[in-house]
């Protein structure tokens, strides 16, 4: 047990010494940096002026009036025009109105009428295919070609 406390021991002690040793690097530095101020102090060197890149000052000597006074006077126009009051043109009601009353209505019920057109191609086929069966003719072919026939008259007429 004495072993490991003794080496804790050491290690602590090894540790102090590391610390001491910085502070007197740390005071050393800090001297000669104190000596470096006074002596620049007696010399008056002037200090470089830091330049920023992406920052101009306003005070600037670059600013252009003739920019910012152009600037005012549109601001001044554009206040001035809402100043005086609008004019109101008559406004005809033809122009509003759409042209056909019923668009809304067929764009609304577009979706429903698709639908029944399947429904009512399938009822034709369904009826043509029931008068085949009840006339029961060897011709079957030439029936076929005279049901498609009137449906097609049928969807040319409406």
């Amino acid at each position: 047990m004495s072993k490991p406390i003794g080496n804790l021991e050491e290690e602590a002690l090894k540790r102090k010494e590391r610390l001491k040793s910085l502070k007197r690097k740390f005071n050393e530095t800090s001297d000669d940096t104190t000596e470096m101020k006074e002596s620049n102090n007696s010399t008056k060197q002037a200090i470089p002026k830091p330049t920023f890149r992406s920052y101009r000052k306003d005070d600037d000597e670059n600013v252009d009036v003739t920019e910012s006074i152009t600037e005012i006077t549109e601001i001044k126009d554009q206040l001035d025009e809402m100043k005086t009051p609008l004019e109101i043109e008559d406004i005809e009601v033809n122009n509003l109105a759409p042209k056909k009353i019923d668009f809304d209505l067929k764009r609304a019920i577009a979706k429903k009428l698709q639908k029944l057109e399947k429904r009512t191609q399938i009822a034709i086929s369904e009826l043509i295919r029931l008068r085949l069966m009840s006339q029961k003719d060897e011709d079957f072919v030439k029936n076929v070609n005279v049901g498609a026939k009137e449906a097609a008259q049928n969807i040319d007429s409406d």
